[in-house]
């Protein structure tokens, strides 16, 4: 799957909006809807074209940027001032800012891919299984691609057909992008496979639709409705092929990706030759990930994004030998990464006291960075971003049956996650909580098992968690506005090219 071949002469790239001063013009030496869409070949080009849009630089290093540091276990101390205000401090002036504008264009990128994919395959004449395979994928996708659209943007136009020049969708309301959400993963997952072996080992599977499914419905409470794909995940076929590996820090090292812990995990890998910091239409597009360049630590990377200090005291309880909880040292790089301070720590290749001196207190995130094979981070780094893990499924089993009333039938779903840290069990340390108690508890283990990974804006969305209070651990807070910062604004080009696009609200 590393070595997934992309093919990008579809004209994939359509945008929704075109200006008025349309422009038609055949180039002859690219490819047409009409000459493509032939064969098998194609339709499998079609469908790696999808998978190839996780490399462009809108969603594999800003969109990280939007769901982590301006949560409140992020912040950015960037020099860059545009960073700090529209991407932690909720000061966003530029209704065009380019970093949001690039989510935003990349996720529409995305959807047409699929679209493309989703339209033409069924008339291709090939193997049946396999062609309903690609567009089981594809339809994944466009789930996947709307789901950060609707989580960071809100009111979205839903497009659902290979757009052309000249397009202007109206914006669909929140219920109905996730409807469609739903629909996409619902189909998707009942025509792919289970696993993958060999090269194709990374590509979407059930387990993958399953629990994005489950993401989108408990994002919207409905809960009683997530039980049915995480019960197959965790209680049903799912159980056999999924489990937790049982040293923690093995999910973020490039040894060990596609483990059995990954349900859903991004592609990335080094090109030596490439020349751009996004996917193209030449061979020598970058299909790693800059994100690890932008969240390295000072002196190593740009820094522009790093950690708030209050999660590393999350992990204030003992293993059950006494000993401090793994998961802090995998997760973040700090004074005290190494439990014996700073003249022990080692960030790249020298120690904390030598780069930083004994009182600094900036924290960086650890998880998908490269120390742990080099002293330097770059443009294109091959570590694979772990999207969706067991983990995370087995907390939100949790989360959907205490929700649901059945808060005794949640804890063992939390004791497996603390037992792989070495924790003693919440069976043990924590029986009887009521509801309310354990979905406070829960809080607390989705910070010290998902910290960093990007599923804590969505959380605190989730829970009604969103607002000035929050300024207390995060002071960036102190200037988010209820009922306006929740989303990000529709970008103003957009809106001025077609005028079916209503911005958000208060902006």
């Amino acid at each position: 799957m590393k070595k997934i071949l992309i093919c990008l002469g579809l004209a994939a790239t359509s945008l929704l909006t075109a200006c008025d001063r349309d422009l038609d013009i055949v180039n002859p030496n690219q490819l047409t809807t009409e000459s493509f869409w032939k064969t098998e070949a194609d339709a499998l080009a079609g469908v790696n074209s999808v998978y190839s849009t996780l490399h462009r630089g809108g969603i594999s290093r800003w969109m990280p940027f939007y769901y982590i540091i301006r949560s409140d276990e992020g912040r950015s101390q960037s020099p860059a001032t545009d960073i700090v205000n529209n991407m932690d401090q909720f000061l966003v002036t530029d209704y065009n800012y380019g970093n949001a504008v690039s989510v935003w264009n990349d996720n529409y990128i995305g959807v047409n891919r699929a679209n493309q994919v989703i339209n033409n395959v069924p008339n291709i004449p090939m193997n049946e299984t396999l062609k309903q395979r690609y567009i089981g994928e594809a339809r994944f996708f466009r789930g996947l691609f709307y789901y950060h659209l609707v989580t960071l943007f809100g009111n979205v136009p839903l497009v659902l057909e290979t757009s052309v020049v000249g397009d202007r969708p109206a914006s669909a309301t929140i219920a109905q992008v996730w409807a469609q959400i739903e629909t996409d993963l619902t189909e998707a997952a009942a025509v792919l496979p289970t696993t993958y072996t060999g090269a194709e080992l990374g590509r979407i599977t059930k387990g993958a639709a399953y629990a994005l499914l489950a993401k989108a419905q408990m994002q919207q409470q409905k809960y009683n409705e997530a039980l049915t794909p995480l019960q197959w995940l965790v209680e049903g076929e799912g159980r056999t092929i999924y489990s937790l590996m049982p040293n923690y820090r093995e999910n973020f090292l490039t040894t060990t990706e596609n483990n059995r812990e990954s349900v859903f995990e991004w592609q990335f890998q080094i090109n030596e030759a490439e020349f751009t910091d996004d996917d193209s239409e030449t061979p020598n597009h970058n299909y790693g990930t800059s994100l690890a360049q932008f969240f390295g630590p000072s002196g190593i990377g740009w820094s522009d994004g790093e950690a708030n200090r209050w999660p590393i005291y999350e992990f204030y309880e003992k293993t059950t030998t006494g000993a401090r909880d793994p998961r802090l040292e995998a997760s973040f790089l700090f004074d005290s990464t190494d439990v014996r301070g700073p003249a022990f720590t080692q960030i790249y290749g020298q120690t904390f006291l030598q780069r930083y001196g004994a009182n600094n207190k900036r924290v960086w995130f650890r998880k998908f960075q490269n120390d742990h094979w080099k002293n330097e981070e770059g443009y294109r780094s091959p570590n694979n971003w772990r999207y969706i893990r067991y983990a995370d499924v087995l907390l939100m089993y949790a989360e959907a049956l205490n929700a649901t009333g059945k808060t005794a039938q949640a804890y063992p779903f939390v004791d497996r996650v603390r037992q792989r840290a070495g924790l003693p069990t919440l069976t043990a340390t924590r029986p009887g909580l009521t509801q309310a108690q354990f979905l406070a508890q829960l809080k607390h283990e989705r910070v010290t098992e998902l910290s960093g990974e990007g599923h804590r804006w969505n959380d605190l969305a989730r829970w009604g968690d969103l607002g000035p209070q929050l300024a207390t651990r995060d002071p960036a807070f102190s200037t988010f506005v209820k009922g306006k910062s929740e989303l990000l604004p529709i970008p103003q080009l957009d809106l001025d090219l077609n005028p079916n696009l209503t911005q958000n609200p208060n902006y």
